[in-house]
């Protein structure tokens, strides 16, 4: 058996000193990242939402075990704002239901099955028309980094007023396409029995979980 001589403390100490030394001129040339969480980036104007870099993600209890997770993207919208008087934002999205995502594609062939024999699809059915969701009035908080943004959100044909718990999420210009971009992330609670999708109804919870990141960019 052979063995491999022992490191010096001292080495074992200097070793890791010396590539910390050499990273960091590599660490300083390095860019900053262009958004950060500073109100004073925001410019005022019209923004147009980023369908590439937009979810809304979507969770339910199955059977009273465990949650589980979908996902909808391709979110596309636009959203008016002047940081001087954040309380007159105005935010306009849509959001196309016919490309839910899942990690099954049984599942996600099942949310777009056709109605058949008569009876109305289990979930959003063959060719479901996109949701949307339009800002009635937004309240800002204490802490001028959130709002609740209040809203209609209009989903498989019915339209109810749902409340998003907003948050701040970054400011400043996109490197790519040098516009003005800011981002938020909120959450929300709705029954999808409101919206008359009670398939599984209770072994799959009523209470659907929304869990929102979006982008927008100033044209």
């Amino acid at each position: 058996m052979t063995f491999l001589p022992k490191m010096p403390r001292a080495l074992k100490i200097a070793l890791p000193l010396a590539l910390v030394a050499a990273a960091t001129p590599m660490l300083a040339q390095m860019p900053e990242v262009p958004g950060k969480a500073d109100k004073t980036r925001v410019v005022a104007g019209i923004y147009t939402a980023d369908a590439g870099h937009s979810l809304v993600a979507w969770n339910v209890n199955h059977f009273g075990f465990n949650d589980y997770f979908g996902l909808f993207g391709d979110v596309t919208g636009t959203l008016e704002i002047d940081p001087a008087n954040p309380a007159a934002a105005k935010v306009s999205v849509k959001i196309p239901v016919s490309n839910v995502l899942t990690a099954s594609p049984g599942l996600t062939s099942h949310l777009l099955k056709p109605a058949a024999d008569g009876k109305p699809a289990d979930f959003f059915g063959a060719a479901p028309t996109d949701a949307t969701f339009v800002s009635t009035d937004v309240v800002p908080a204490a802490d001028g980094m959130s709002a609740t943004i209040n809203g209609n959100l209009t989903l498989n044909g019915v339209t109810k007023p749902v409340a998003i718990a907003a948050t701040f999420a970054g400011a400043g210009n996109n490197p790519f396409t040098k516009a003005s971009t800011l981002g938020f992330h909120g959450t929300a609670a709705i029954k999808r029995s409101d919206f008359n999708i009670k398939y599984g109804l209770p072994f799959v919870s009523d209470d659907v979980k929304l869990n929102i990141t979006v982008a927008f960019e100033k044209k």
